[in-house]
């Protein structure tokens, strides 16, 4: 369906476009079609992609796509240690990428030449049968979690789902008339992949595909005057973000920034958003709306739109899902799920899928979330709290730096803030604390706090990609501080 879309498009219009090439949908439908043949002419059978953002990223991962050939997206945030564990994990025998150095670190890759069309380099490796897992009957791209814990799993989703979920985005925002689309998020990110690629695709729009050095966002760091920049000077009609993002440029936009007025549809989810801190959006004059999705279910499940807006609310579900909330409160999705885990058994086809997501239906049908059911806990008081509902209440208010709240059979809520004092000083942090607990009830807020010695990050492995704690690696490591905050507060 996507190859006949873009065939349908006016020829003229440009389609991708980078710092360095631009590609009208005249030409891509012939460059997808090349790079396809030359790909399954390759006789591999397994297929990583592992580059920058970018219009070689683009076409890569599209000829992949309508050549129904196994992929696995590959974020360049994994460390080589996590590339290796998942280009093993999904037995690949062919990486494609921008990075040769990096590639030429992997044990067992050779390089092999380059892709015609996206002018990738293509490294091979030999693997027999035997070292290749059964994966789910109709797989077409793997997308690995970022999960909370350390080792991410491998999500197996047909090609059908994406576009799915593709059509049901570009359906909810039609009478936007979106033209231009700036890719801030890496495409490896499922998110970014389906809503931003392939749904503006399908409207005939532009995909701005910068790289993420151009727009400032790194996992090592974010360069904020940068990223506020390109998108001032692109002037796209959407976007989509993370809350760290959307904090980023609400902050910015505090400082004298000025979003351009091109801006009609910034899209947010990945985690919980304060609301808040889409008031602050309101206020300067970002046009934002929170969404929920899920990897298993192929990225995007309900989404606020112009016309359906409900502040505090996900959204309503879009057209291609079935979502129920049970009895116990756990949000469930059909209708468009993944086959299965990879190296797990696949799951019936039209199983309903358990999100481990807690959340209601208002009145009106749009879907308000109050936390995972893994990390809910229960006070001694025996009062239940969903730690992320304090947890970005604080992090918002230290510019979406990272919080991590706990307080499970203990008297009260306590805070670990992953943050360098040189980033907010211990007042900042208290001041932040004290705001946030004006914004909750008595029973969830913050009475102590303790400062790590290292803050959190990916690459230490506390922080998820998307910037999510993650829990249970950091509980781990500093229980021992957990406990002081009980004990020092009982002998004072």
């Amino acid at each position: 369906m996507l190859l006949r879309t873009l065939a349908a498009a006016d020829p003229a219009a440009t389609a991708l476009a980078d710092e360095r090439r631009a590609v009208t949908y005249g030409d891509l439908g012939e460059l997808l079609e090349r790079e396809r043949d030359w790909l399954v002419a390759s006789t591999s059978e397994r297929f990583a992609l592992l580059a920058d953002n970018g219009v070689a990223w683009a076409i890569a991962d599209l000829a992949l796509h309508v050549g129904g050939l196994f992929s696995v997206p590959l974020p360049g945030s994994f460390t080589d240690a996590l590339t290796v564990h998942a280009l093993d994990d999904a037995g690949i025998d062919t990486l494609l990428t921008d990075d040769v150095p990096r590639a030429q670190r992997l044990p067992g890759w050779r390089l092999d030449g380059a892709t015609p069309a996206s002018g990738l380099f293509r490294f091979r490796r030999e693997l027999d049968s035997s070292q290749r897992p059964v994966v789910a009957h109709g797989t077409g791209k793997v997308t690995y979690t970022s999960g909370s814990t350390s080792r991410p799993r491998g999500v197996c989703l047909a090609g059908g789902s994406l576009e799915s979920v593709a059509t049901a985005v570009a359906c909810a925002t039609a009478q936007l008339d979106i033209e231009r689309h700036l890719c801030l998020l890496p495409l490896a990110t499922l998110l970014e992949n389906v809503a931003g690629l392939y749904a503006p695709l399908l409207r005939g729009a532009t995909c701005l595909v910068p790289s993420c050095s151009t727009t400032g966002i790194d996992y090592a760091g974010l360069d904020v005057a940068r990223l506020a920049g390109v998108v001032a000077s692109l002037r796209p009609n959407s976007l989509i973000l993370v809350p760290e993002l959307l904090q980023a440029l609400v902050a910015a936009a505090e400082r004298g920034w000025r979003a351009p007025t091109s801006l009609r549809f910034v899209a947010v989810g990945g985690a919980r958003v304060s609301p808040a801190l889409l008031a602050r959006a309101d206020t300067a004059g970002i046009p934002v709306f929170e969404g929920y999705g899920l990897s298993e279910c192929a990225s995007v499940v309900c989404l606020n739109t112009p016309q359906a807006r409900r502040a505090g609310a996900v959204g309503r579900p879009l057209s291609h899902v079935r979502v129920r909330v049970d009895a116990q409160g756990q949000v469930h999705v059909a209708g468009n799920t993944m086959l299965g885990y990879l190296g797990a058994a696949p799951l019936p086809a039209g199983a309903e899928f358990a999100t481990g997501d807690l959340g209601r239906f208002d009145d009106d049908g749009f879907l308000q979330l109050q936390g995972r059911q893994g990390n809910r806990f229960i006070t001694s008081f025996g009062r239940n709290v969903s730690p992320e509902w304090v947890e970005s209440e604080v992090a918002q208010r230290l510019d979406g730096r990272p919080v991590l709240a706990c307080g499970e059979a203990r008297p009260y809520v306590v805070a670990l803030v992953g943050v360098a004092a040189d980033e907010a000083d211990d007042a900042a942090v208290t001041r932040a604390i004290a705001a946030a607990n004006a914004a909750l009830p008595v029973y969830a807020q913050v009475r102590h706090w303790a400062r790590t010695d290292q803050p959190f990050s990916f690459a230490d492995g506390t922080l998820t990609a998307n910037g999510r704690p993650r829990r249970s690696a950091i509980l781990a490591r500093h229980r021992d501080r957990i406990d002081a905050l009980y004990t020092e507060a009982a002998a004072s």
